[in-house]
């Protein structure tokens, strides 16, 4: 029978033979256990920390007694003493084996830990980042062995790490010998090991031992909106987040004014280019200096975008995605230097570019199925990626489905009359009592509603400036629910109405919310134009789903994702209301958040999520809206709130819609609902 000692991992329950002596992170290593350790095994780094277990252990077989491990050493006691170490843990690196033993191996001294979420929309992510640290010591140069630098520094990392295959940045070598000789001879290198790729490159160094974190960044490049999430590699928490407009928004609020701006004038798709480096590298600013780290500590980054703005950021000319058949310039995944694409980050930090999924189905929308998983989920399940360009996708574990609508800025709050961004006195939540047909409303930077005591008193800085995109689609669910807006899109009279509040505007109608103007502040009203707009903009959107679901030969799904800044926001009710998402249980509507950054986060974090995106990403099917012959018959029929053909049963138990019509004179009489002839 074999003298070697029986050494069980747990949580992994991996366990093999070892003889007497052996280090538990050389076996842990052998074993292929997840046993973290950046410093080689010196006892410097103590991210090697176990729990060795004494007692009886039926389920393994074995008995440990408590002279299992090695007696507890001076590289112990020193790092105790110095920084702490949990009573009953052991340095990997100093404990050896001596009998049969079960350790430990703690969430934090895994290498791939799961890194916990925080917020809703952020899902358990395993920790297995494409750059990670590493602590060697060097040879020093001698005469009668000569060899350069690097290649010391190779063979030390192929000794102490195990690491082969290593490449350095060009861009290190004017610096590497200098910081080997401060180091004296030890360093720490960041080495980049991607997702695709069998070489770790050398991508940052630092004299001596470097305690310190290394940071990534997740972001979400969108036509209105640059959001980023600020991330420690060495944890994987998100330790800053912030965003900016696009500065390409002076060149087009939608995707395809910028495609026309850059048609119609030579070097725009430059300008274009140019602007969003600018605003990315002003943000990456932001958001270093909110986290209070050195901006060149960021030493990766991944980014999702839809495919107008992921050719502009690459520099490559949209022009041919304004036209048909939409054809990208490439639809794989990226991976680059950040110095190519003028990031202004630091000269070794390394870029990913999630894969687009067709021309008007861009990467964010790969990065929403990552975050989402359609493709494995039991139930039929829509996600909808609610911006200036709606991106759908429809799916379960048999296939997915994917398309683009072109919804336009009308969301969030442009081409609406009294239309503003999402900021503090920014109406966002709206009820309008059906009998008084009087509205109450929220504004951003409150929690009161406008008829609650202390109301104004919380708005008395930012005042009432507007409506938001999510206060502009419960403002017209509730006008529709109150009887005030019939089902074609048509504001009734104060006649036709019973309510003051029915105004006249030109030849039609205008809803007055708010009246400021006693205080120098403004009129907010909903106009007829303000509804078109929004039934232009929703009638896309639900014919895109619909004509997934026409794929799929369903006339409902099982479950809605509304993801995005502004599906984090809005009422799923009121959505329903107005038609712009499919018939479906309310309880089955769920908010995702910004799942676009989500999967970006993810991306950045695991690189296996690279490789899985991938494999997706050239699984769905795409449907391109514009030559599906029955596309413009569900937008005629979206155009109606909420729907002139689809029935929506599940809605109509939930909520009374009046049966209300404004067109040519007819509506209700004092409170009827008969509609008035014309007289021939």
């Amino acid at each position: 029978m074999s003298q070697d000692a029986l050494v069980i991992f747990t949580p992994s329950g991996k366990r093999g033979r070892f003889p007497v002596g052996t280090p538990v992170l050389t076996a842990a290593r052998q074993l292929g256990v997840d046993l973290d350790s950046v410093c080689g095994g010196r006892g410097i780094c103590s991210k090697c920390q176990v729990t060795p277990s004494v007692g009886e252990f039926p389920k393994h077989g074995v008995t440990v007694e408590p002279d299992a491990l090695s007696d507890w050493n001076a590289v112990e006691q020193r790092y105790k003493d110095k920084r702490g170490l949990i009573d009953g843990r052991r340095l990997g690196c100093q404990a050896t084996v001596q009998s049969d033993i079960v350790i430990d191996v703690p969430p934090e001294s895994q290498v791939h830990r799961q890194v916990v979420r925080k917020r809703a929309e952020v899902r358990d992510i395993t920790l297995n980042t494409a750059v990670r640290l590493q602590y060697i010591e060097v040879e020093e140069p001698d005469m009668h062995h000569p060899s350069g630098d690097l290649e010391r520094i190779k063979t030390a990392l192929h000794d102490q790490a195990g690491i082969d295959r290593v490449e350095i940045d060009v861009s290190l070598l004017p610096s590497l010998q200098p910081i080997l000789r401060k180091g004296k001879w030890t360093i720490t290198v960041a080495l980049h090991k991607d997702h695709d790729s069998e070489v770790s490159q050398i991508i940052r160094v630092w004299p001596g031992y470097y305690e310190g974190s290394i940071y990534g960044l997740a972001v979400d490049l969108g036509s209105t909106t640059i959001a980023a999430h600020l991330c420690d590699l060495k944890t994987g928490e998100v330790v800053a987040s912030s965003g900016i407009m696009n500065p390409q928004i002076r060149f087009g609020e939608d995707l395809m004014s910028r495609v026309s701006y850059a048609m119609m004038n030579e070097g725009g798709d430059q300008e274009m280019t140019k602007a969003v480096r600018e605003g990315m590298r002003a943000l990456f600013d932001q958001i270093a200096g909110e986290a209070n780290i050195e901006k060149d500590l960021i030493l990766d980054a991944t980014f999702v975008c839809n495919p107008v703005m992921h050719h502009l950021f690459l520099g490559i000319d949209p022009y041919e995605l304004g036209q048909a058949p939409f054809a990208l310039a490439l639809n794989t995944s990226l991976s680059l230097k950040a110095s190519d694409l003028e990031l202004g980050l630091h000269q070794g930090a390394r870029v990913y570019i999630l894969p687009c999924i067709a021309g008007h189905v861009g990467a964010d929308a790969a990065a929403v199925a990552l975050s989402e998983s359609p493709n494995t989920s039991e139930d039929l399940v829509l996600l909808v990626d609610v911006g200036t360009n709606a991106e759908i996708i429809l799916g379960d574990k048999s296939r997915v489905l994917a398309c683009s609508s072109p919804t336009g800025p009308a969301f969030e709050g442009a081409q609406i009359s009294s239309g503003q961004r999402a900021a503090p006195g920014a109406i966002e939540r709206v009820e309008i009592d059906p009998v008084t047909k009087e509205p109450r409303f929220r504004v951003i930077g409150s929690e009161k509603w406008s008829n609650e005591e202390g109301f104004d008193r919380d708005i008395a800085t930012t005042g009432i400036t507007g409506i938001c995109g999510s206060g502009i689609i419960e403002a017209i669910a509730e006008m529709r629910l109150a009887g005030v807006l019939d089902a074609s899109g048509l504001i009734g009279s104060a006649e036709q109405t019973g309510s003051a509040r029915c105004i006249p505007d030109g030849r039609t109608n205008s809803y007055l919310l708010w009246d400021g103007s006693a205080d120098d502040g403004p009129i907010i009203t909903v106009t007829n134009p303000d509804i078109r707009a929004i039934q232009m903009a929703k009638a896309a959107l639900y014919s895109g789903a619909r004509l997934l679901m026409d794929k799929f030969e369903v006339d409902t799904v099982d479950r809605i994702v509304l993801a995005g800044a502004f599906g984090a926001h809005i009422s799923s009710k009121h959505a329903m209301v107005l038609g712009m998402i499919p018939d479906c249980p309310l309880e089955n509507v769920t908010s995702a958040g910004n799942a676009a950054g989500t999967g970006a986060r993810i991306a950045l974090l695991n690189i296996e999520a690279r490789t899985d995106i991938e494999k997706t990403v050239g699984e769905i099917e795409k449907i391109e809206t514009a030559v599906e012959p029955r596309f413009q018959e569900h937008f005629v029929n979206a155009s109606a709130m909420p729907n002139s053909a689809d029935p929506f049963p599940i809605l109509n138990s939930i909520v009374d819609l009046p049966d209300v019509s404004f067109n040519a004179g007819g509506g209700e009489e004092a409170g009827g609902r008969r509609r008035r002839r014309r007289r021939g």
